[in-house]
């Protein structure tokens, strides 16, 4: 027991828990007291540079690195607790995280949270609140800065073999986004909330005038998605940069990546209490936090049916709350590709084939419907056979696997349902793929769905795996095709238009504004990079206000503006009314 022989094992994991806390306050202080000595000078945090994407060649460091967590994390069971303010709670009551290429790997247990749990986590927010909402907004932007450096650095071979394992992400997925994309989303938000905090109104004769950021006044509940751990990431910390306390509810499927997410914070100086981590059902984790007073709002990724159920709950309990709930969320997509007559049929191939087969189609923003000329569709069709012919799919722990699993069996029930529809159906034929198989692992073939229904059940609906439905076109039909582009689904997140005559093009994407929050000429509608093309729809798929950009932070403040005169009047009467005196 060294220097502590009289105390039991609970009393010093007591202790341990006390000296962290007591470590982390005083790393605030420390923080703070720099920064104050600072405040003669105005901070600023410049546009920063985009994480370069590293190459994973054989023998590089980072392949060698990420190899070795690999070989680590395929031998560990990791037990994901509850976490509340800092502490880890074990209810008992657990689930299974399995590898979806290998769906009896266990990777880790976890356990799930019940309703006093959730009324902790609450209590533990509004407890770090008091704090959190006060410190300077500069040293949050420090430790947000520095959970960016321990990604880059110590952290990134573990939350990208966490991702791959846990996601069924192969080795550039995961880098892109466990790793880039969550680095990117760090580094930019800072520079954002700088450019925000020094958004301040003029002065007026005899006063000075000037706007404070405040955090919202309640807790906001980040609920989120399986395939990106950086949108993970992102909708706890996007909030709790601006000063705000967050309670998380991870996706089942993502929780061993998530977990990690919370170890990096910590290691960070995230204050206890400013995350608090729930595994377990979203449905009772929304329930009770839409029924708290200080429910502040929701950052949200995730199917829009769950989105609308959350957004009716909080409606309902409006008359409970201290304000109104910010509601923010990015939810479904039924995302296009609209191939011209000019279009390059090689290009348009190589659009359908990353656009909807890379990680399986489950990026929100992944081509599931196409339209396209009928004079250039053999082409198109007989380039992404090829590409998919030479493609190989399987365990993302073999670099050479392009495809992976789709994420559990729920998914991989509902894709392939969507395959056995068309097979059956008059108006529909398979012409790529088609086949499933779920002994092992999750695996759906990439699959393309020839239709003469402009409006089949597969180019209305969201389906979410690597799956996509193409609508062949008469080439003097232009208009009518865009037409059915813009009315036929109810979404409007991301889509794209080919074609080499740049007028026709144009004259494309004017019709469509509507029908796409990220739109795209010439390129596939997925690979949204923070700070250069912020991400989010409207319609049907949410609120649209754009992760990677400044316009999402702005929704998690709440201004007071502040007027100081500099020589109070004292006198009343109007001008005219004195002259008259």
């Amino acid at each position: 027991m060294g220097l502590f022989p009289y105390y039991s094992a609970v009393d010093l994991l007591y202790l341990k828990m006390v000296w962290a806390q007591v470590q982390t306050r005083r790393m605030i202080n420390i923080l703070t007291n720099i920064y104050t000595a600072m405040r003669n000078s105005i901070v600023t945090f410049p546009l920063p540079a985009n994480e370069p994407v590293k190459s994973y060649l054989k023998g590089s460091p980072e392949r060698v690195a990420l190899e070795a967590e690999l070989e680590r994390q395929s031998n560990t069971v990791v037990d994901i607790p509850i976490i509340i303010g800092g502490k880890e709670i074990r209810t008992g009551d657990t689930g299974k995280v399995v590898c979806p290429h290998d769906h009896q790997h266990v990777l880790a247990t976890y356990h799930k949270v019940g309703e006093k749990e959730i009324q902790m986590a609450i209590d533990a927010a509004m407890e770090a609140h008091k704090q959190w909402s006060e410190t300077d907004w500069t040293v949050r932007a420090a430790i947000v800065l520095k959970c960016a450096e321990l990604l880059a650095t110590k952290y990134r071979p573990v939350l990208n073999a966490a991702t791959m394992l846990g996601q069924s992400k192969n080795f550039y997925q995961a880098e892109i986004d466990s790793a880039c994309e969550t680095i990117d989303f760090f580094r930019y938000n800072v520079h954002y909330a700088s450019k925000i905090y020094s958004m301040q109104p003029k002065d007026a004769p005899n006063c000075i005038d000037h706007t404070e950021f405040r955090p919202l006044e309640g807790f906001v509940l980040a609920v989120t998605p399986f395939n990106f751990a950086s949108i993970a990431s992102n909708l706890c910390m996007t909030p709790v940069l601006m000063g705000n306390v967050a309670i998380w509810k991870p996706s089942t499927t993502s929780l061993l990546s998530n977990y990690y997410l919370m170890q990096l914070y910590k290691e960070a100086g995230v204050p206890d209490g400013v995350v608090n981590f729930l595994p377990g059902s979203g449905a009772l984790i929304g329930k009770v936090c839409t029924n708290s007073k200080w429910f502040a709002g929701i950052h949200f990724t995730g199917s829009t049916g769950t989105f609308n159920s959350l957004w009716q709950q909080a409606g309902a309990n409006l008359g409970k709350y201290v304000s109104y709930p910010r509601l923010v969320g990015e939810t479904g997509g039924k995302d296009f590709i609209f191939a011209t007559p000019s279009a390059d049929p090689k290009a348009v191939a190589t659009a359908v084939f990353c656009g909807a087969f890379e990680f399986q189609g489950q990026k929100c923003s992944a081509a599931s419907r196409m339209y396209c000329p009928k004079s250039i569709w053999p082409e198109v069709l007989a380039g992404v056979k090829a590409m998919a012919a030479e493609a190989k799919m399987g365990d993302v722990m073999d670099p050479r696997n392009f495809i992976n699993a789709v994420i559990d069996e729920k998914s991989f029930d509902n894709i392939s349902s969507y395959i056995e529809y068309a097979k059956q159906s008059p108006d529909a034929q398979i012409v790529m793929g088609g086949k499933c198989d779920k002994s092992v692992g999750y695996f759906v073939e990439p699959t393309v769905i020839e239709t003469t229904d402009p409006h089949f059940k597969s180019m209305e609906e969201e389906i979410f795996g690597p799956v996509i439905t193409v609508y062949p076109y008469d080439d003097d039909k232009v208009d009518e095709a865009v037409e059915l582009c813009d009315t036929t689904s109810p979404y409007g997140l991301t889509g794209c238009v080919f074609g080499q005559d740049r007028l026709a093009v144009q004259k494309v994407a004017d019709r469509l504004r509507y029908a796409a929050g990220n739109f795209y000429i010439n390129d596939k509608p997925t690979g949204a990079v923070v700070g250069c093309q912020p991400f989010g729809g409207s319609r049907a798929s949410g609120t649209n206000d754009k992760a990677g950009g400044e316009f999402n932070l702005i929704r998690w403040v709440i201004p007071r503006v502040i007027k100081e005169t500099l020589v109070s009047p004292t006198d009343y009467r109007y001008g005219y009314i004195k002259e008259m005196m």
